[in-house]
Protein backbone atom coordinates (compact mmCIF):
# COMPACT_ATOMS: atom_id res chain seq x y z
CA UNK A 1 0.00 0.00 0.00
CA UNK A 2 1.48 3.32 -1.12
CA UNK A 3 2.13 6.28 1.13
CA UNK A 4 -0.01 9.37 0.52
CA UNK A 5 1.91 11.78 -1.70
CA UNK A 6 4.38 9.09 -2.74
CA UNK A 7 5.54 9.41 -6.34
CA UNK A 8 4.64 6.49 -8.58
CA UNK A 9 5.79 5.91 -12.17
CA UNK A 10 2.24 6.44 -13.45
CA UNK A 11 1.86 9.71 -11.54
CA UNK A 12 5.24 10.93 -12.79
CA UNK A 13 4.25 10.16 -16.38
CA UNK A 14 0.98 12.04 -15.93
CA UNK A 15 2.84 15.06 -14.60
CA UNK A 16 5.31 15.02 -17.48
CA UNK A 17 2.46 14.75 -19.99
CA UNK A 18 0.65 17.63 -18.28
CA UNK A 19 3.77 19.81 -18.41
CA UNK A 20 4.25 18.95 -22.09
CA UNK A 21 0.67 19.93 -22.92
CA UNK A 22 1.03 23.19 -20.97
CA UNK A 23 4.20 23.92 -22.94
CA UNK A 24 2.45 23.42 -26.28
CA UNK A 25 -0.42 25.62 -25.12
CA UNK A 26 1.99 28.45 -24.28
CA UNK A 27 2.39 29.22 -28.00
CA UNK A 28 -0.06 31.52 -29.80
CA UNK A 29 -2.93 29.43 -31.22
CA UNK A 30 -2.23 28.71 -34.91
CA UNK A 31 -4.64 29.88 -37.58
CA UNK A 32 -6.42 27.41 -39.84
CA UNK A 33 -4.17 28.51 -42.72
CA UNK A 34 -1.07 27.60 -40.71
CA UNK A 35 -2.51 24.24 -39.74
CA UNK A 36 -3.27 23.53 -43.37
CA UNK A 37 0.27 24.50 -44.44
CA UNK A 38 1.70 22.13 -41.85
CA UNK A 39 -0.72 19.41 -42.94
CA UNK A 40 0.41 19.75 -46.56
CA UNK A 41 4.05 19.83 -45.41
CA UNK A 42 3.49 16.51 -43.60
CA UNK A 43 1.97 15.01 -46.74
CA UNK A 44 4.79 16.24 -49.00
CA UNK A 45 7.48 15.13 -46.53
CA UNK A 46 6.02 11.62 -46.29
CA UNK A 47 5.83 11.33 -50.07
CA UNK A 48 9.37 12.70 -50.33
CA UNK A 49 10.84 10.11 -47.98
CA UNK A 50 9.33 7.34 -50.15
CA UNK A 51 10.96 8.79 -53.26
CA UNK A 52 14.38 9.29 -51.65
CA UNK A 53 14.21 5.79 -50.16
CA UNK A 54 13.63 4.36 -53.63
CA UNK A 55 16.60 6.37 -54.92
CA UNK A 56 18.80 4.68 -52.31
CA UNK A 57 17.66 1.25 -53.48
CA UNK A 58 17.85 2.01 -57.20
CA UNK A 59 21.42 3.35 -56.98
CA UNK A 60 22.56 0.24 -55.12
CA UNK A 61 23.21 2.29 -51.98
CA UNK A 62 20.99 0.35 -49.57
CA UNK A 63 24.03 -0.82 -47.60
CA UNK A 64 26.08 2.31 -48.27
CA UNK A 65 26.04 2.59 -44.49
CA UNK A 66 26.46 -1.08 -43.50
CA UNK A 67 25.07 -0.77 -39.98
CA UNK A 68 22.52 1.21 -37.94
CA UNK A 69 22.03 3.64 -36.22
CA UNK A 70 25.60 4.60 -37.04
CA UNK A 71 26.88 4.55 -40.59
CA UNK A 72 29.69 2.21 -39.49
CA UNK A 73 30.59 0.57 -36.20
CA UNK A 74 32.99 3.42 -35.45
CA UNK A 75 31.27 6.46 -36.99
CA UNK A 76 27.82 7.95 -37.38
CA UNK A 77 28.84 9.59 -40.67
CA UNK A 78 30.16 7.92 -43.85
CA UNK A 79 33.91 7.58 -44.24
CA UNK A 80 35.83 7.95 -47.50
CA UNK A 81 36.03 4.20 -48.08
CA UNK A 82 32.24 3.96 -48.38
CA UNK A 83 32.24 6.19 -51.45
CA UNK A 84 29.19 7.74 -53.05
CA UNK A 85 26.87 4.95 -51.86
CA UNK A 86 27.61 5.86 -48.25
CA UNK A 87 26.84 9.52 -48.96
CA UNK A 88 23.52 8.64 -50.64
CA UNK A 89 22.38 6.33 -47.83
CA UNK A 90 23.49 8.76 -45.12
CA UNK A 91 21.73 11.62 -46.90
CA UNK A 92 18.50 9.65 -46.92
CA UNK A 93 18.86 8.99 -43.19
CA UNK A 94 19.31 12.70 -42.58
CA UNK A 95 16.03 13.41 -44.37
CA UNK A 96 14.33 11.52 -41.55
CA UNK A 97 15.18 14.50 -39.34
CA UNK A 98 13.40 16.81 -41.78
CA UNK A 99 10.34 14.57 -41.58
CA UNK A 100 10.64 14.56 -37.78
CA UNK A 101 10.87 18.37 -37.65
CA UNK A 102 7.70 18.72 -39.73
CA UNK A 103 5.90 16.13 -37.60
CA UNK A 104 6.91 17.83 -34.34
CA UNK A 105 5.94 21.28 -35.61
CA UNK A 106 2.58 19.90 -36.70
CA UNK A 107 2.02 18.19 -33.36
CA UNK A 108 2.89 21.32 -31.35
CA UNK A 109 0.60 23.45 -33.52
CA UNK A 110 -2.33 21.05 -33.17
CA UNK A 111 -1.89 20.66 -29.42
CA UNK A 112 -1.91 24.44 -29.05
CA UNK A 113 -4.89 25.06 -31.34
CA UNK A 114 -8.24 26.35 -30.08
CA UNK A 115 -10.75 24.86 -29.79
CA UNK A 116 -9.18 21.52 -28.98
CA UNK A 117 -10.01 19.00 -31.69
CA UNK A 118 -9.53 15.41 -30.59
CA UNK A 119 -9.42 14.05 -34.15
CA UNK A 120 -6.60 16.38 -35.19
CA UNK A 121 -4.65 15.57 -32.03
CA UNK A 122 -4.87 11.85 -32.72
CA UNK A 123 -3.83 12.30 -36.35
CA UNK A 124 -0.91 14.59 -35.47
CA UNK A 125 0.24 12.15 -32.79
CA UNK A 126 0.02 9.24 -35.22
CA UNK A 127 2.10 11.15 -37.80
CA UNK A 128 4.69 11.98 -35.14
CA UNK A 129 4.91 8.39 -33.87
CA UNK A 130 5.24 7.16 -37.44
CA UNK A 131 8.64 8.83 -37.80
CA UNK A 132 10.56 6.77 -35.18
CA UNK A 133 8.69 3.65 -36.28
CA UNK A 134 9.79 4.23 -39.88
CA UNK A 135 13.35 4.89 -38.71
CA UNK A 136 13.38 1.68 -36.66
CA UNK A 137 12.08 -0.35 -39.61
CA UNK A 138 14.74 1.28 -41.77
CA UNK A 139 17.30 0.07 -39.25
CA UNK A 140 15.88 -3.45 -39.43
CA UNK A 141 16.25 -3.45 -43.22
CA UNK A 142 19.93 -2.55 -42.90
CA UNK A 143 20.65 -5.00 -40.08
CA UNK A 144 19.01 -7.82 -42.10
CA UNK A 145 21.05 -6.97 -45.23
CA UNK A 146 17.97 -5.55 -46.99
CA UNK A 147 15.70 -8.52 -46.42
CA UNK A 148 13.00 -7.98 -49.09
CA UNK A 149 10.12 -8.58 -46.67
CA UNK A 150 11.50 -6.00 -44.25
CA UNK A 151 12.04 -3.55 -47.11
CA UNK A 152 8.47 -4.15 -48.30
CA UNK A 153 7.04 -3.56 -44.82
CA UNK A 154 9.08 -0.36 -44.57
CA UNK A 155 7.58 0.90 -47.84
CA UNK A 156 4.03 -0.09 -46.89
CA UNK A 157 4.31 1.77 -43.58
CA UNK A 158 5.41 4.87 -45.46
CA UNK A 159 2.45 4.52 -47.85
CA UNK A 160 0.11 4.16 -44.87
CA UNK A 161 1.52 7.34 -43.30
CA UNK A 162 0.79 9.14 -46.58
CA UNK A 163 -2.83 8.07 -46.18
CA UNK A 164 -2.87 9.40 -42.60
CA UNK A 165 -1.44 12.71 -43.83
CA UNK A 166 -4.22 12.97 -46.44
CA UNK A 167 -6.84 12.42 -43.73
CA UNK A 168 -5.15 15.14 -41.66
CA UNK A 169 -5.24 17.60 -44.57
CA UNK A 170 -8.92 16.80 -45.10
CA UNK A 171 -9.88 17.10 -41.43
CA UNK A 172 -8.29 20.54 -40.99
CA UNK A 173 -11.08 22.05 -43.11
CA UNK A 174 -13.85 19.79 -41.85
CA UNK A 175 -16.09 20.02 -38.79
CA UNK A 176 -16.48 17.49 -35.99
CA UNK A 177 -20.10 16.46 -36.34
CA UNK A 178 -21.00 12.75 -36.68
CA UNK A 179 -20.13 11.53 -40.18
CA UNK A 180 -22.98 11.71 -42.68
CA UNK A 181 -22.93 9.91 -46.07
CA UNK A 182 -22.65 12.00 -49.22
CA UNK A 183 -23.55 9.12 -51.55
CA UNK A 184 -25.97 6.16 -51.33
CA UNK A 185 -24.83 3.05 -49.47
CA UNK A 186 -24.15 1.06 -52.65
CA UNK A 187 -21.87 3.77 -54.08
CA UNK A 188 -20.05 4.10 -50.75
CA UNK A 189 -19.54 0.32 -50.62
CA UNK A 190 -18.09 0.39 -54.13
CA UNK A 191 -15.70 3.16 -53.05
CA UNK A 192 -14.59 1.12 -50.03
CA UNK A 193 -14.01 -1.91 -52.25
CA UNK A 194 -11.94 0.27 -54.59
CA UNK A 195 -9.85 1.46 -51.63
CA UNK A 196 -9.20 -2.14 -50.55
CA UNK A 197 -8.26 -3.08 -54.12
CA UNK A 198 -5.81 -0.17 -54.25
CA UNK A 199 -4.06 -1.49 -51.16
CA UNK A 200 -3.96 -5.02 -52.54
CA UNK A 201 -2.23 -3.60 -55.62
CA UNK A 202 0.27 -1.72 -53.44
CA UNK A 203 1.01 -4.84 -51.38
CA UNK A 204 1.45 -6.95 -54.51
CA UNK A 205 3.72 -4.28 -55.95
CA UNK A 206 6.06 -4.51 -52.97
CA UNK A 207 6.29 -8.29 -53.49
CA UNK A 208 7.16 -7.74 -57.16
CA UNK A 209 9.85 -5.29 -56.08
CA UNK A 210 11.26 -7.78 -53.59
CA UNK A 211 11.39 -10.52 -56.23
CA UNK A 212 13.15 -8.69 -59.04
CA UNK A 213 16.32 -6.64 -59.53
CA UNK A 214 17.23 -3.33 -57.83
CA UNK A 215 17.58 -4.93 -54.40
CA UNK A 216 19.62 -2.02 -53.06
CA UNK A 217 22.82 -4.06 -52.93
CA UNK A 218 24.14 -6.75 -55.26
CA UNK A 219 24.46 -9.26 -52.39
CA UNK A 220 21.03 -8.66 -50.85
CA UNK A 221 18.54 -11.56 -50.79
CA UNK A 222 15.36 -11.74 -52.87
CA UNK A 223 12.01 -13.32 -51.95
CA UNK A 224 12.68 -16.40 -54.08
CA UNK A 225 9.31 -16.03 -55.81
CA UNK A 226 9.05 -16.17 -59.59
CA UNK A 227 9.19 -12.53 -60.79
CA UNK A 228 7.06 -13.30 -63.85
CA UNK A 229 4.34 -14.91 -61.73
CA UNK A 230 4.13 -12.18 -59.09
CA UNK A 231 4.18 -9.54 -61.85
CA UNK A 232 1.22 -11.28 -63.48
CA UNK A 233 -0.69 -11.32 -60.18
CA UNK A 234 0.12 -7.65 -59.69
CA UNK A 235 -1.06 -6.84 -63.22
CA UNK A 236 -4.32 -8.75 -62.73
CA UNK A 237 -5.01 -6.83 -59.52
CA UNK A 238 -4.33 -3.57 -61.36
CA UNK A 239 -7.02 -4.48 -63.91
CA UNK A 240 -9.46 -5.23 -61.08
CA UNK A 241 -8.63 -1.88 -59.49
CA UNK A 242 -9.14 -0.01 -62.75
CA UNK A 243 -12.51 -1.70 -63.23
CA UNK A 244 -13.64 -0.83 -59.71
CA UNK A 245 -12.42 2.75 -60.04
CA UNK A 246 -14.28 3.17 -63.33
CA UNK A 247 -17.38 1.77 -61.66
CA UNK A 248 -17.02 4.23 -58.78
CA UNK A 249 -16.40 7.08 -61.24
CA UNK A 250 -19.66 6.46 -63.08
CA UNK A 251 -21.59 5.59 -59.91
CA UNK A 252 -20.68 8.93 -58.33
CA UNK A 253 -21.97 10.72 -61.40
CA UNK A 254 -25.13 8.65 -61.56
CA UNK A 255 -26.06 9.50 -57.96
CA UNK A 256 -25.02 13.15 -58.34
CA UNK A 257 -22.29 12.92 -55.68
CA UNK A 258 -20.81 16.21 -54.43
CA UNK A 259 -18.28 17.85 -56.73
CA UNK A 260 -15.34 17.16 -54.41
CA UNK A 261 -16.18 13.43 -54.36
CA UNK A 262 -16.42 13.22 -58.16
CA UNK A 263 -13.19 15.16 -58.51
CA UNK A 264 -11.41 12.83 -56.06
CA UNK A 265 -12.36 9.65 -57.92
CA UNK A 266 -11.40 11.34 -61.19
CA UNK A 267 -7.94 12.07 -59.81
CA UNK A 268 -7.62 8.48 -58.60
CA UNK A 269 -8.49 7.17 -62.05
CA UNK A 270 -5.96 9.51 -63.67
CA UNK A 271 -3.20 8.48 -61.26
CA UNK A 272 -3.96 4.80 -61.85
CA UNK A 273 -3.83 5.17 -65.63
CA UNK A 274 -0.51 7.02 -65.46
CA UNK A 275 0.85 4.49 -62.97
CA UNK A 276 -0.26 1.59 -65.15
CA UNK A 277 1.44 3.10 -68.18
CA UNK A 278 4.72 3.58 -66.29
CA UNK A 279 4.48 0.04 -64.91
CA UNK A 280 3.96 -1.43 -68.38
CA UNK A 281 6.82 0.60 -69.86
CA UNK A 282 9.25 -0.41 -67.13
CA UNK A 283 8.30 -4.07 -67.57
CA UNK A 284 8.84 -3.91 -71.35
CA UNK A 285 12.16 -2.02 -71.06
CA UNK A 286 13.87 -4.23 -68.44
CA UNK A 287 13.21 -1.96 -65.46
CA UNK A 288 15.32 1.18 -66.04
CA UNK A 289 15.86 2.96 -62.74
CA UNK A 290 14.20 6.22 -63.83
CA UNK A 291 10.93 4.47 -64.66
CA UNK A 292 11.12 2.35 -61.51
CA UNK A 293 11.58 5.51 -59.46
CA UNK A 294 8.56 7.10 -61.15
CA UNK A 295 6.57 3.96 -60.40
CA UNK A 296 7.41 4.24 -56.69
CA UNK A 297 6.28 7.88 -56.76
CA UNK A 298 3.10 6.67 -58.45
CA UNK A 299 2.50 4.21 -55.62
CA UNK A 300 2.68 7.08 -53.14
CA UNK A 301 0.18 9.06 -55.22
CA UNK A 302 -2.16 6.05 -55.47
CA UNK A 303 -2.19 5.80 -51.66
CA UNK A 304 -2.98 9.50 -51.37
CA UNK A 305 -5.63 9.54 -54.11
CA UNK A 306 -7.40 6.39 -52.86
CA UNK A 307 -7.65 7.87 -49.37
CA UNK A 308 -8.97 11.17 -50.73
CA UNK A 309 -11.57 9.31 -52.79
CA UNK A 310 -12.78 7.36 -49.76
CA UNK A 311 -13.07 10.53 -47.67
CA UNK A 312 -15.45 11.92 -50.29
CA UNK A 313 -18.12 9.39 -49.33
CA UNK A 314 -18.93 11.15 -46.05
CA UNK A 315 -18.91 14.59 -44.48
CA UNK A 316 -18.73 15.97 -40.96
CA UNK A 317 -20.04 19.37 -41.89
CA UNK A 318 -18.25 22.73 -41.95
CA UNK A 319 -15.93 24.06 -39.29
CA UNK A 320 -17.62 25.79 -36.36
CA UNK A 321 -17.48 29.57 -36.33
CA UNK A 322 -14.65 30.24 -33.89
CA UNK A 323 -12.23 33.18 -33.95
CA UNK A 324 -9.07 31.07 -34.10
CA UNK A 325 -10.00 28.39 -36.63
CA UNK A 326 -11.60 30.79 -39.07
CA UNK A 327 -8.80 33.33 -39.18
CA UNK A 328 -7.04 33.22 -42.57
Amino acid sequence: MGVVGERTPARSRDRRASRLLRWTESFPPPTRAWLKRLAFASLIANIGIVVTGSAVRLTGSGLGCPTWPGCTDSSYVPQGALGVHGVIEFGNRMLTFVLAAVAIATWVAVMGSRPRRRSLRWLATLLALGVPLQAALGGVTVLTDLNPWAVGLHLLLSLAMIGVAVVFVHRVDEGDRPAQPTVPAAAAALARLTFVAAWLVLCAGTVVTGSGPHAGDEDSPRTGLDPAFVSQVHGDLVLVLLGLTLGTFFAFRAVNAPEHARRAVGWLLGVELAQGLVGLLQYLTDLPIVLVGLHVLGAALVSAAATWMLLGTRTRGPLPKTPTLNRP
